[in-house]
């Protein structure tokens, strides 16, 4: 009954969605020192000055957690209660623990890098910050390729989600796969982000232009994104089933705002089915690399997929980069037939005693025929190599017959004024 009171004050509209008051202090600051409490709040007020708003409680939690994993460590181990007491060992040590309950180390490197931005913010504050907090340097990082889709999961995936919607037989049920279908192709065709499809509004889609507005995204940029006939399809064919919300979302599931957990869960639902692994951001990673596949230049790659430096966008030309595969086949295809046409080591001639000089002069001399064609050349070059092995190995190599041979497997051209 009071999920279904809510439901009605809903369609009234007499409830917004807000953010949820959150006080962090009070939930893990038990056990810490006052002091520490007190810092990690207004370091957190100024913080939160870069961070979006839709997403403001998810990073809130987010910074306490990346901080208070380390100091909670410190304070149970060593009793630290003051700057002062912190050791550089205790931070190594810290590190040890992490790696040894099979953290990754890029989580590692950002709790560090938290930790050393608080010490930045303290001495700000005129605290005794020791300089040896001041130097801790970060943990060295593989450099992994970004993971995407071959175009035959991408089908795969593509094939599920139209069944759903084909498949679906109840209201409800056809809502919902719309609602999925709409998900994917945004995440794969559009590259957006989990987050991203989460906050978007109506007021954000420009149907007529076939492109829409992603507002403060990562780093609080706005950017335009654009949309295929497919995208557009399955945008206006869910906001039919949609119906009224109590926000302008364009995702509403149970008249609320969507969650990027259950996109997310839906998606690897979908993958599941038809055997492929995925998760949102590979479809992310997918899209790049088929744009830059596709000759997409970079430039433009990084604007749709708002990147702030062009060295993130040049990540997927590492990954698989269809003209650098082109290029090598090309190039090593052409080294191999010019090997091929020095002769296989099977088809050497055998080597014989009658070898001299005058034989050698005669092949230079044919070779200097300007009638014949390259391939020609290339044989009458091997025949005289052949033979200067043989000599520097002591050996003599019979080649009298070499040039019938060549003059039988490639006969030169007729002069062009005996036409």
């Amino acid at each position: 009954m009071l999920k279904f009171h809510r439901f009605l004050m809903h369609r009234r509209g007499l409830i917004e969605t807000k953010v949820k008051p959150y006080d962090p202090a009070k939930r893990f600051g038990e056990g810490l020192p006052d002091w520490l409490v007190q810092e990690l709040t207004r370091f957190q007020h100024v913080q939160q000055r870069n961070w979006r708003t839709a997403r403001l409680e998810y990073a809130i939690r987010r910074f306490w957690y990346s901080h208070l994993h380390l100091w909670r460590f410190l304070c149970e181990h060593y009793a630290v209660r003051e700057l002062r007491n912190i050791r550089r060992t205790y931070l190594q040590d810290y590190i040890d623990e992490r790696l040894k309950t099979g953290n990754a180390i890029s989580s590692i490197n950002s709790e560090l890098r938290n930790f050393h931005s608080f010490m930045l913010f303290l001495q700000g504050q005129e605290y005794a910050v020791p300089q040896v907090l001041l130097r801790m340097h970060t943990l060295k990082e593989p450099d992994p390729l970004p993971r995407y889709l071959t175009d035959e999961q991408v089908r795969l995936l593509r094939d599920e989600m139209e069944g759903r919607v084909t498949m679906a037989e109840r209201v409800h049920q056809r809502r919902d796969a719309l609602l999925d279908r709409a998900t994917f192709y945004l995440l794969w065709q559009s590259g957006l982000r989990i987050g991203e499809v989460e906050e978007l509004r109506l007021e954000d889609l420009d149907l007529a232009g076939r492109k829409l507005t992603v507002r403060q995204s990562k780093n609080l940029k706005d950017r335009t994104v654009y949309m295929t006939d497919t995208t557009m399809h399955a945008i206006k064919s869910y906001l039919i089933m949609r119906g009224p919300g109590p926000t302008d979302h364009v995702f509403l599931y149970r008249n609320q705002p969507v969650s990027n957990d259950l996109v997310r869960e839906r998606i690897k639902a979908a993958g599941k089915k038809v055997g492929v692994k995925v998760y949102p951001h590979r479809l992310r990673h997918t899209a790049a690399t088929q744009l830059l596949n596709a000759g997409c230049r970079i430039t433009s790659i990084q604007k749709f997929l708002g990147h702030k430096e062009l060295s993130t966008t040049m990540i997927y030309a590492r990954v698989h980069d269809q003209t650098v595969e082109d290029d090598y086949y090309r190039a090593m295809s052409s080294v191999e037939k010019r090997l091929e046409l020095l002769g296989k080591p099977e088809e050497k001639q055998e080597i014989g005693k009658e070898w001299n000089r005058e034989q050698v002069l005669a092949l230079a001399t044919q070779l200097t025929e300007p009638e014949l064609n390259l391939e020609t050349r290339l044989a009458l070059v091997a025949q005289i190599r052949m033979c200067l092995v043989g000599e520097e190995a002591g050996l003599n190599v019979p080649i009298s017959n070499c040039y019938v041979e060549i003059q039988q497997d490639h006969p030169p051209p007729t002069p062009s004024f005996m036409l």
